[in-house]
């Protein structure tokens, strides 16, 4: 696409009533991230050199999210309607071409705004309108044709039975330029600063009716045809859910399209930012979020949890298991229903088990950790084994944590506690049910227990009746 300047301003003040949600209808997540910011994002992306979000509910909140990304907030006083909102966003401060987009309609991509701006500017003028074609168009409005060209766009609620049977409906995108709006937005507010009664079922001010003036005016209007998940907005949980649904679909689709083997996609949640290798097989009820990367040939079985990992390639993560901003290299083996916590890196060709808890750990290569065990604050040689029911005592009663260092080709019997700070040296052997307090030196053995005593032919007295 040939690049145009032009400003946006986002429709983001509305309460979402159908939510059922303390929290702004705007602010719900879409595939783990904000709906609105995914709009801002993606009207960005697409090159506006200005975007203006309108807040109203929750405004304190909505700021918080998208100032960051770039947008400036502009707030609407009272919740009177769509061109009001377009209004509040102070227009006439905003000179070129004007993309007005909903910050509820989380499934638009880059693509569609480039679609309706390059028509917007093929068509030398008038305003663009995105439209789109729905077997179901429910509650949407209407686009409502003469001889071909759009005269206007009716909401579902003010619409006749003959008019809600068309099929083609308002996706909520428009382009036009500044001046026009500029004339046009007096004319659905009324003359002056105080607005007229608006004569519609809400009693609001539909910025839809730009359309019927433009119409009035000898304006052209084009009804450019976008995909139909651009007109899907969120009012509802369940459309919040059938929006991740979708968004999480494709995610899948363009992995798979990749080289990603996907068991099930349509049970699988991958977030927007993830990558995943080619050859990498992803199980059913497998959750990535963050910026995760996996690499080729990859094995990640169900009900798994990553996020913002790194796995080499050829790693292994077992049924159930739970990791969080670490790394595991290259043929390392994780789980099954392992916890993996952030700070920690897992070595080539290493081994954690199952109900094994590793937080800021770095594990050699080759090492093992195969049961029952949970590992803090630890640096782990190469090939070291870590006995079953192994612990680092890493927090201290001066609430301070400290290291526990274990050497390479150390072997720990199982039942072993390690009291922080401690070093174990290359080579050495820990006894099984031992508390070590103190360093071990290289190559030896460590045994720190209670002496066994058998009192032979003992019994309990019997109580007295």
């Amino acid at each position: 696409m040939q690049e145009h300047k032009f400003s946006a301003i986002v429709l983001a003040a509305g309460q979402g009533k159908r939510m059922k949600s303390s929290l702004p209808k705007v602010l719900h997540p879409v595939a783990g991230q904000p709906m609105i910011s995914r709009i801002v994002s993606a009207v960005k992306a697409a090159g506006a050199d200005e975007v203006r979000v309108v807040v109203g509910v929750g405004e304190s909140l909505v700021r918080q999210v998208v100032e960051p990304l770039g947008a400036i907030c502009f707030k609407q006083a009272e919740q009177r309607g769509t061109a009001d909102a377009v209004h509040s966003a102070q227009p006439t401060t905003l000179n070129g071409t004007i993309l007005i987009i909903n910050g509820d309609h989380p499934l638009i991509e880059v693509g569609d705004i480039h679609h309706a701006l390059e028509d917007y500017f093929n068509s030398r003028g008038g305003i663009t309108l995105g439209v789109a074609k729905l077997k179901r168009p429910g509650s949407l409005g209407r686009v409502v044709r003469d001889g071909g060209a759009v005269r206007a766009i009716v909401e579902a609620r003010d619409a006749s039975a003959e008019t809600l049977k068309i099929r083609e409906v308002n996706t909520g995108i428009y382009v036009l330029e500044a001046e026009l709006l500029n004339q046009m937005l007096p004319l659905i507010r009324g003359p002056g600063a105080a607005p007229s009664a608006p004569d519609n079922a809400q009693g609001e001010f539909y910025l839809t009716d730009i359309i019927t003036l433009a119409g009035e005016n000898k304006i052209p209007v084009s009804g450019v045809r976008l995909p139909s998940h651009v007109a899907m907005g969120v009012n509802s949980q369940e459309e919040l859910a059938t929006a991740s649904r979708r968004l999480f679909y494709r995610n899948a689709k363009k992995l798979m399209a990749e080289g990603v083997v996907f068991i099930d996609p349509r049970t699988t949640y991958i977030e927007d930012a993830v990558s995943i290798g080619s050859a990498s097989v992803i199980y059913p009820g497998v959750y990535v979020r963050g910026k995760t990367r996996i690499g080729s040939f990859c094995v990640v079985e169900p009900n798994a949890y990553l996020n913002s990992v790194v796995l080499e390639d050829s790693v292994q993560v077992l049924v159930g298991s739970h990791l969080e901003s670490c790394v595991l290299r290259s043929q390392s083996v994780v789980g099954p229903y392992a916890r993996v916590r952030p700070e920690t890196e897992i070595g080539t060709d290493a081994r954690v088990g199952n109900f094994v808890e590793l937080k800021k750990v770095k594990l050699g290569a080759g090492a093992k950790a195969n049961h029952l065990t949970y590992l803090g604050d630890a640096e782990i040689g190469e090939n070291t084994n870590i006995g079953c029911g192994t612990i680092t005592c890493n927090y201290a009663v001066d609430r301070q944590k400290y290291k526990t260092t274990i050497g390479r080709d150390v072997f720990v019997g199982s039942d072993t506690q390690f009291v922080a700070p401690v070093t174990i040296g290359d080579g050495a052997i820990v006894g099984s049910g031992s508390t070590i307090t103190k360093d071990v030196p290289a190559k030896a053995l460590a045994v720190a227990r209670s002496k066994q005593v058998n009192i032979e032919n003992y019994s309990p007295k019997k109580k007295r009746e």
